[in-house]
């Protein structure tokens, strides 16, 4: 765990300000909601897409995942705002995805969230 924080702390170093207030090592920890399903390493789908390089993603570009006809159509791309409200309520936000999870509730949880998927790049 130290050596992840450690590495976490420097790319925020090197990629500038994270996310509004957001803190990016108590977002690694919420990520934990998220890996079951979804991988931060670059190419490794799980059973859903890798989450690397998601900020500013077109929705629905990764090689090799299979995508709702939703999330194919939905011309999103996954800026701050998208993520956000996606993250909250994915059933809501998007209907018709395959996300199966509730979303997460708390407005701290998200923007540390959001503040660590910056990092993943």
């Amino acid at each position: 765990m130290r050596k992840l924080v450690l590495s976490l702390l420097s790319v925020m170093m090197l990629s500038g300000p994270a996310y509004a207030a957001g803190d990016a090592v108590k977002g690694a920890k919420v990520f934990k909601k998220c890996a079951a399903c979804h991988s931060p390493e670059e190419g490794k789908n799980k059973l859903g897409p890798s989450l690397f390089g998601i900020v500013g993603r077109h929705a629905a570009t990764i090689e090799g995942f299979k995508y709702s006809k939703a999330m194919k159509t939905s011309g999103l791309v996954w800026d701050d705002e998208n993520l956000a409200h996606f993250l909250k309520a994915p059933k809501k936000f998007l209907k018709g995805t395959k996300m199966s999870f509730g979303g997460i509730r708390k407005d701290g949880d998200v923007t540390n969230l959001l503040a660590y998927l910056h990092t993943l790049k």
